[in-house]
């Protein structure tokens, strides 16, 4: 006798081996949101330390206009022709690195993510506190470009004193280093803004 159950059992394959063609668990879709990002970030720095490590062959220039004296190129312009062309290496429409080199300096701006209204004021105050210290950051603007939130300026007595690779190295470690302190500090905030709120609607209940 025929026996169509058994048939049917027989030529289904194991549980095991049947596709998943459910939805992808939260976690898995909040790990490969968060590996895009990381892969987004990953790209950007390496732009920008390459364009960097090309920038950075600079070389002792001396003034044209004033005699005995080595200025900036890149900020004192009075030689056109030692000026090359800036590079922007922009990640999204709100962040980006502007790059300007010379023959013996080069500026290098950045602009910081800013999301919300929130993150604005935390860059702005962040900064400010940063520039007020620029001589302790030795190659730190102590204004930053119109556009950007803060500047850096490197010249060949620099590249002489220190390590280029470093120098590089430095420029990246704060790129990475700004966004998680931007974060934690919007987060610590928004905690107390919570202990707070909790506080006053208690006082009601």
């Amino acid at each position: 006798m025929y026996d169509n159950k058994t048939c049917t059992d027989r030529h289904r394959p194991p549980s095991s081996t049947l596709p998943n063609l459910g939805a992808s668990p939260p976690a898995a879709a909040t790990a490969a949101a968060v590996s895009t990002f990381n892969s987004a970030l990953r790209l950007y720095l390496a732009a920008v330390r390459s364009t960097l490590n090309a920038a950075l062959c600079l070389e002792n220039f001396a003034s044209q206009v004033v005699e005995r004296h080595n200025k900036p190129e890149i900020e004192a312009g009075t030689t056109k022709e030692v000026l090359l062309n800036p590079v922007v290496v922009s990640r999204n429409e709100g962040e980006r690195v502007l790059i300007e080199p010379s023959i013996n300096s080069v500026r290098i701006s950045i602009k910081i993510k800013q999301a919300n209204e929130i993150e604005k004021i935390l860059v702005h105050k962040f900064t400010r506190f940063l520039m007020m210290r620029a001589e302790n950051f030795v190659i730190l603007r102590r204004k930053a470009i119109e556009g950007y939130d803060i500047s850096f300026l490197i010249t060949n007595f620099h590249t002489e004193q220190m390590y280029k690779h470093k120098l590089v190295d430095f420029i990246i470690q704060f790129m990475e280093e700004v966004d998680k302190e931007i974060s934690e500090m919007q987060l610590s905030l928004n905690a107390r803004a919570r202990i707070v709120a909790e506080t006053y609607l208690s006082q009601w209940s």
